[in-house]
Formats: C-alpha cells, structure tokens, sequence
C-alpha cells in the first residue's frame, strides 16, 4: 500500500507529519480519527482532524497536497449528503408547523 506524509494543524498533533494511507483514488481519508486512552482506564477520547487542500497551483489551479485540520466539535459527518436527502434535526426540537399539545 503507498503512503504519504502528511502534515496535521491544530490540537494535540500540531505540527507533525505522519505517514498516511492512501485510498484506491491516491488521496488519504477524508477523516483521520485519533484514539487516545482516557489516564483513569475509561472510554477513549476521539480526536478527529478534517482533511483540507495544502495549497493550489497558480498555474493549472490543481491541489499541492493535503493537510489535516483539527475539528474541535468532533461531528461525526458519516452520513450521505444526497440532494433528497433531509437536513437531520435537534433531538429535543419540535417538529416544524406542529404546535405544542399542552391541553393533553
């Protein structure tokens, strides 16, 4: 399998460069998750960074390479973005056009 190295921006991993997998197309993954082990012995943290352009060509406008940004929210994005597709909602929010029944 080829590789490539990387460079991640922000959080924990700022600054390093790691060797990353690359994908049948020859980019890396869209998202790089980090487990890191909780020092108590409980559930791991995810760190999870974005994948982002380095930098484009003046000349043909084409990426330079890939770099990884640090997401702070930590949104898992796994789900399809099809143009049918429903905007997911709040979990506590009321649907839309439907009142609050307080009479019961």
């Amino acid at each position: 399998m080829k590789s490539q190295d990387t460079p991640f921006e922000g959080g924990p991993m700022d600054g390093r460069v790691l060797p990353v997998l690359l994908g049948i197309t020859g980019h890396p993954p869209k998202t790089y998750r980090i487990p890191v082990p909780a020092p108590d012995g409980g559930p791991p943290t995810v760190l999870i960074y974005r994948r982002v352009p380095r930098g484009q060509s003046s000349r043909t406008g084409l990426t330079r390479g890939w770099k990884y940004l640090y997401d702070p929210t930590g949104r898992e994005s796994g789900r399809l973005k099809w143009p049918w597709s429903k905007p997911a909602a709040a979990p506590d929010a009321t649907p839309k056009g439907k009142p609050e029944d307080t009479d019961g």
